[in-house]
């Protein structure tokens, strides 16, 4: 988001408080009658955000405490970003005691590292959420309706598993808006888990689906329509049958797509779209 430098500064302040100087006071005048103090604070001293950090971790040094800077839905259009990057590999070579946890959606993340002026993060550990299991929604679900003291139905947890189809982000969306839609009721129904999951499927079309469409090149586009003939996962040969080019011609807009999360492996040779509805979004698009 714009301002998040800035952010980062005051959240940083916020969270190590007790171990950062505060600008000092002096006495600047003296009033008499009535007896008054007039005083002045001292700057903090300016310069840009690098040097502004520098100034935050020679403090955070004396106590021999490090700093985790977290950052959600990470883009690569945001030239704040970017900046971000550039500026933290700088902290790691002057061996600044920080670690940087980012997360964001498979095809933002890969745009990023795609960007040459932060290659640098390409040697991060990467880790991809990938689908999540039905049991492991449901569960999410129960326990995070029960720990705030309401209920849900076991018809409604059922719809909303099947709304959420393995994809982590749209679990987020069905959980928020289906919350947000019953927040007055005790318990949740499965009336609250539709209404919640339409506005969901809005949402994930407008923010997900659309963009993500729009960053596909024609290939990568060929390659999914390609598997739409496939009611479950689609063997990468029959792919390259139904493009018309060879296997590893094929595989290489897999690999593509992989990366960007808009696929995943279902077995050997055997890929499914691991974006909840982009199917049905690729047929009307098609059709």
């Amino acid at each position: 988001m714009p301002g998040m430098l800035e952010d980062i500064i005051e959240r940083t302040k916020e969270a190590a408080d007790s171990y950062l100087s505060q600008p000092h006071a002096r006495i600047n005048g003296v009033q008499i009658g009535p007896v008054g103090l007039d005083w002045t604070y001292a700057q903090e001293a300016q310069g840009n955000w690098r040097t502004r950090m520098n100034g935050i971790f020679k403090q955070l040094e004396k106590h021999d405490i490090g700093l985790l800077i977290t950052i959600d839905e990470v883009t690569v259009d945001l030239e704040e970003m970017l900046q971000f990057a550039s500026v933290y590999q700088h902290f790691v070579r002057e061996g600044k005691k920080v670690a940087l946890l980012m997360a964001g959606l498979p095809y933002k993340v890969s745009a990023l590292l795609r960007n040459d002026s932060v290659s640098f993060l390409r040697r991060s550990q990467y880790h991809q959420l990938g689908r999540i299991t039905d049991v492991e929604i449901a569960n999410a679900f129960r326990k995070t309706v029960e720990a705030e003291g309401r209920s849900i139905t076991p018809e409604a947890l059922e719809d909303a598993v099947k709304a959420v189809d393995g994809f982590p982000y749209m679990m987020q969306l069905v959980g928020y808006r289906t919350w947000d839609v019953s927040e007055n009721s005790p318990k949740i129904s499965a009336p609250d888990v539709q209404q919640g999951s339409l506005l969901a499927r809005m949402e994930l079309r407008d923010r997900i689906l659309e963009t993500t469409y729009r960053e596909l090149s024609d290939k990568d586009i060929e390659f999914l329509l390609a598997m739409l003939p496939d009611s479950g996962p689609s063997r990468v040969s029959e792919i390259a049958k139904r493009m018309g080019v060879a296997s590893n011609y094929a595989s290489q807009y897999k690999r593509r797509l992989l990366e960007d999360g808009v696929i995943g492996e279902r077995g050997r040779g055997l890929v499914g779209f691991d974006i909840s509805a982009f199917r049905e979004f690729l047929n009307e698009k098609a059709f």
